[in-house]
């Protein structure tokens, strides 16, 4: 059965000139009406890729610095919940609080790696390049710790 025509959804706005946006589900490197995640994020031309693919990159080692200030937040929460239970014998509100935090940390680092995720679910190259790169930068600038604590799974 071939479909000669898909209907998209309507991505482009009412009055909207512009073509509709792209919507590969096979591997390409064509950037011709590429949309990134939204349909307000075009590329329309070099410059506006290259600084689309700065943007992945910056996204995507953010993402590591977000995994590396929730490894540090962690570490410090289980050092004070340590010593506190040597001084005083429980944990309480200090560990419901704590727990808390790592939870919000935990929420957010999913919501950004599935983010991430349909960066590279726009099948093109460029983009996928942009992501492995930025994970490559930000391992380089925030990954303190081993790299079998890392995983490339969507969270």
């Amino acid at each position: 059965m071939a479909h000669t025509h898909h209907d998209h959804g309507g991505m482009d706005m009412p009055g909207d000139d512009s073509p509709m946006c792209s919507m590969n589900m096979l591997f390409t490197w064509s950037t011709e009406n590429l949309c990134i995640v939204f349909p307000q994020w075009r590329v329309t031309g070099t410059w506006s890729l290259i600084t689309s693919l700065i943007a992945v990159v910056v996204l995507t080692a953010g993402y590591e610095a977000l995994r590396a200030m929730s490894r540090g937040y962690e570490e410090r929460q289980a050092r004070m919940m340590s010593a506190r239970e040597q001084r005083v014998g429980g944990r309480g509100s200090q560990e419901k609080q704590g727990k808390l935090v790592k939870a919000t940390f935990y929420g957010v680092q999913v919501f950004y790696s599935m983010f991430i995720m349909l960066l590279f679910m726009t099948y093109n190259g460029w983009i996928m390049l942009a992501v492995g790169f930025g994970a490559f930068l930000g391992y380089l600038a925030f990954g303190g710790g081993s790299s079998s604590s890392k995983s490339s799974a969507c969270h």
